[in-house]
């Protein structure tokens, strides 16, 4: 695909970049942190904030391949699906399907403002709205693997929702890390901070933002 070049508050968005990030979503970076000297090396929650960054960027795709489309951002059916999904996974695996739904509830959100916000800037200026479309099948398939990987990841991080307050500083370090690893632009990292709003909020039955 031909790179889209961003304005200077966009640096590191672009659709070239989601491929990069997204290449190699089926892999748990757990899994690759205990290759390479074991998961103390990182952070708790980092598989959480990692993976949710790779699913973030595949909003890229997904946005370009509305873009060229003409479809919109919101697609209701695909989103049950996915949610519906997730919550099945982890009951299978002995993990909460509340939590995990509430969990990908934002993760869809987050992947729509990145959408949103890169469809205003390819209307803001058409000339840097991409010329090619991705396959949003293509796309899909990879944040399907994200999905799963997402779950897991969440399953496994329930030890460290038992405290509220200890949850949300451990994801904070893991989210920072990850930001400052991925070089996250300002859409990006807010889209960060929306996928995981749930994660710690929704522990021990506490309800994220004082709703049921």
């Amino acid at each position: 695909m031909q790179r889209t070049p961003l304005p200077r508050h966009l640096p590191t968005s672009t659709v070239t970049t989601a491929v990069l990030l997204v290449g190699a979503a089926a892999v748990p970076p757990a899994t690759a942190a205990t290759r390479t000297g074991g998961p103390s090396q990182r952070p708790p929650l980092f598989s959480v904030a990692e993976i949710s960054a790779r699913r973030i960027a595949t909003g890229d795709l997904v946005a370009a391949a509305k873009w060229g489309a003409g479809e919109p951002v919101d697609d209701p059916a695909r989103e049950q699906r996915v949610l519906d999904s997730a919550a099945g996974q982890a009951r299978k695996l002995g993990a909460d399907p509340r939590l995990t739904r509430l969990v990908f509830r934002d993760q869809i959100e987050a992947n729509k403002k990145v959408q949103r916000g890169l469809h205003r800037l390819w209307r803001d200026h058409p000339g840097e709205a991409p010329t090619d479309r991705p396959d949003l099948d293509e796309a899909r398939e990879e944040i399907d693997h994200l999905n799963e990987a997402l779950v897991r990841a969440v399953a496994d991080a329930a030890p460290y929702r038992r405290s509220v307050t200890l949850c949300r500083t451990a994801l904070a370090v893991s989210a920072g890390r990850v930001g400052r690893d991925r070089s996250l632009d300002e859409l990006h990292a807010a889209a960060l901070d929306v996928a995981l709003r749930s994660v710690c909020a929704a522990a021990n039955g506490v309800p994220r933002d004082g709703h049921a």
